[in-house]
This record gives structure tokens, C-alpha cells and sequence, in this order.
């Protein structure tokens, strides 16, 4: 009696606990088993949302920091739009600014005039050569006096040498446009750090302003790259130049005659000057060595030009294998970053002192360029030593 007492509790809570499950599990999920199931088959949350979701107001999760800065890309900043502040200064900022892109834009189209250039010069220089090592090869071995394919080749090496030369005028024309647009970029830059002096502004122009001055050295900096390699470039290529025209002349005789004799002699002489006018440009400066010309950068536009001239000519009159030293002088005076910006206008002045040089005609390998730091200078120098 007992037993069947017992086996009917069970029974009994048997049924209770099923009729009651289908409102158990629903409190426990706060869902419908049903309804669970195509919910996780719908939407799948990803672990860097879950974290997000979870992370307290005020900071940033880790992985969208990370995505925003490879969707952001570099420089981003800068070439941002200014915000308008509707004072004057920041209206002086954003004219300014158009005129930066305008001069963003110049460069541009400059450094792609330049790359033309050499790739231009490069394709005939290439052409060039093939054509004299194919008229090298056939003297060496010898041929009959006034070959006509000789005569043809050598007529063609002359077109090549024509289209250095035309490459060599469009160089020069770049060169002005690109000092001409270092005027306007040194313009701009004066304008914004004379900006910084005007009342009425607000901090927020002030901080324009100053991303602005950085972009405009910018531009300046890539100037003045440009017209130190343009500097470099025409000097190499008018060197080039007028030492293959010798060589082709040299060669006429030897296609005349129908046997090799070699370059020019006059190439020969001039190579050994130069390598004796660059072995003394390189070697040390004597301590107590007094300048020839002492250009001093104490106020913008300085023009030192006629007396640079002047100087080099009575030197070059005494002795015409002279070499020169061309020392950028800065103060030592003041914080460490005043110094490294004196340590590079210096360089910047010494390089511009020595593209008038070479535009001057003095080449380039006549000439040795270093910097120093003085505690007696009172402003940046550019010194001029003879060898």
C-alpha cells in the first residue's frame, strides 16, 4: 500500500513538471524555444561589436581606433577644410590657403614638366649611345673611307645631341618658372607669419595659421630641391653636351679616313682640369683661411649677385683652376630646434649661392659645399673660401 502511495507521488510530480516546463523555460531565456533558434541563425553579433557595445561612454574601443586610422589616410589633416571663424584673421587664413593650393598645384605641374624632361633626355641619351657604339664598332674593326652608313649614323647621333640640347632649353625655361614660384611660395610665407601678429584672432586661427606655415615650408622645401637637381641636371647635361659635340667631330675625321683614332684631346685636357679643380675642392679647409666674400642673410632679398660675380672673376683672373668653398654659417645661439631651422635656411642660402654660381658659369665640380655653426654669428652666412 505504501508502494503504490509512492509510485503515484511520482507520478503525479511527473506531471506537474511537464505540464510545467513550457512555462519554466520561457523565464529563463525571456524567448520561446521556437523563436530562439532562427534568431541565431538570423544575426550573428561579431566580438569587436560585442565589446563595443559594452565599453563605457568616453572612450574608444581598440579595434574601431584601428579601423579609422586605415580608412584615414596620411596627411590627412592638412589637406583638411579650415574652419570658418568669421573673424578677419581667419578670413586672411582661408585667402591664403587658396593660394597655397595654387601654388601646391604649380609645383605639380612643374616637378611633371621636369620628369618629361629627363625622360626625354634619357631616351636620346640612351639613343645617342647606342648609335656611337654601333660606329665605334665598325672603325674598329675598319671600313672604307666615307662610309654613307657611317655618314647616316652620324647624322642621326647629331639629332640626338639636338634634342639634349632642345631638353637643355626647356631645363632653363623650368628653372625660371620654378624660381619664379619661389618668389610667390617665400610671398606666402611671409604673409602667414606676419598673419601671426594681427589682433582680433581667436586660438582656433592661430592653429590654422600654424598648420598652414608648415604646409608652405613644405612647398618651399620641394622648390628648392627642384632647382638644386635642375641646377645639377643643366650643368651635367651642357657638360655632356659640348664634350660629345668634340667627340663627333673628332669622329668625322676618323669616318673620313675609315679608321678609329678616339676622343677629342681637347676632352682629355679639360677632364684632367677638372678632376685637379675637384681634388682641390675636397680637400680640408685651413683653419686660418680668410673668406673671399661674406654673404650675409640678415634681411630678405639680399642682393648679392654683382659682387659675388665680381669677387669669383678677380680670383678666377689670378689663377683659372681656382677652387672654392662655400661654408653655410649658422648662429649657435637660442633653443634646440632654432638652431636645426638656423642650420637649415643656412644650407638653403649656400645652395642658392652656389645655383648662381653655376648659372654664373663656374661648374659645379669647382665647388665644395659644407655647413658649420658659429657663436659669433649673429645671423646666417654664407662664406666664400678660395683654394
Amino acid at each position: 500500500m505504501m508502494l503504490s502511495r509512492n509510485v503515484g507521488a511520482f507520478v503525479v510530480g511527473g506531471l506537474l513538471l511537464a505540464g510545467c516546463g513550457s512555462s519554466l523555460w520561457p523565464s529563463l531565456t525571456g524567448e520561446e524555444p521556437t523563436a530562439r533558434a532562427p534568431s541565431r541563425e538570423r544575426v550573428e553579433i561579431p566580438a569587436s561589436r560585442a565589446e563595443q557595445a559594452v565599453v563605457p561612454t568616453g572612450t574608444v574601443p581598440r579595434p574601431a581606433a584601428q579601423a579609422s586610422a586605415e580608412a584615414e589616410p596620411a596627411g590627412a589633416q592638412s589637406s583638411a577644410p579650415l574652419q570658418a571663424t568669421g573673424t578677419f584673421v581667419g578670413k586672411k587664413v582661408e585667402a591664403m590657403a587658396q593660394d597655397l593650393g595654387k601654388l601646391k598645384g604649380a609645383v605639380g605641374r612643374l616637378d611633371t614638366r621636369m620628369r618629361e624632361i629627363r625622360g626625354d633626355t634619357t631616351d636620346a641619351t640612351q639613343r645617342y649611345l647606342n648609335i656611337l657604339a654601333a660606329m665605334n664598332s665598325k672603325l674598329q674593326v675598319g671600313t672604307t673611307p666615307g662610309n654613307p652608313l657611317l655618314v647616316q649614323q652620324w647624322n642621326e647621333a647629331q639629332q640626338q645631341l639636338k634634342r639634349v640640347e632642345t631638353n637643355i632649353s626647356r631645363m632653363n625655361s623650368l628653372s625660371n618658372d620654378a624660381g619664379a614660384e619661389a618668389s610667390v611660395a617665400g610671398y606666402l610665407l611671409d604673409s602667414v607669419r606676419a598673419t601671426f601678429t594681427l589682433s582680433g584672432a581667436v586660438d582656433e586661427d592661430h592653429v590654422q595659421l600654424r598648420a598652414l606655415e608648415d604646409e608652405v615650408n613644405q612647398s618651399v622645401v620641394t622648390i628648392d630641391r627642384l632647382l638644386n637637381e635642375l641646377s645639377d641636371d643643366l650643368n651635367r647635361q651642357t657638360s655632356h653636351l659640348a664634350s660629345e659635340r668634340r667627340n663627333l667631330t673628332a669622329m668625322s675625321i676618323s669616318i673620313k679616313n675609315g679608321e678609329r683614332y678616339g676622343s677629342s684631346l681637347m676632352n682629355r685636357a679639360l677632364a684632367q682640369a677638372e678632376v685637379k679643380a675637384s681634388m682641390a675642392a675636397r680637400s680640408p679647409l685651413s683653419p686660418d683661411s680668410r673668406p673671399l666674400v661674406v654673404i650675409r642673410f640678415d634681411r630678405p632679398n639680399v642682393q648679392y649677385e654683382q659682387a659675388l660675380y665680381d669677387a669669383v672673376s678677380r680670383a678666377l683672373d689670378r689663377k683659372p683652376e681656382t677652387a672654392f668653398d662655400l661654408v653655410a654659417v649658422h648662429p649657435k645661439t637660442g633653443s634646440a630646434a632654432q638652431v636645426i631651422l638656423n642650420s637649415t635656411a643656412a644650407r638653403r642660402n649656400a645652395e642658392t649661392v652656389l645655383r648662381t654660381l653655376v648659372e654664373m658659369g663656374l661648374p659645379a665640380t669647382r665647388m665644395n659645399l659644407t655647413s658649420i655653426s658659429s657663436p659669433s654669428a649673429q645671423a646666417n652666412e654664407v662664406r666664400v673660401y678660395v683654394r
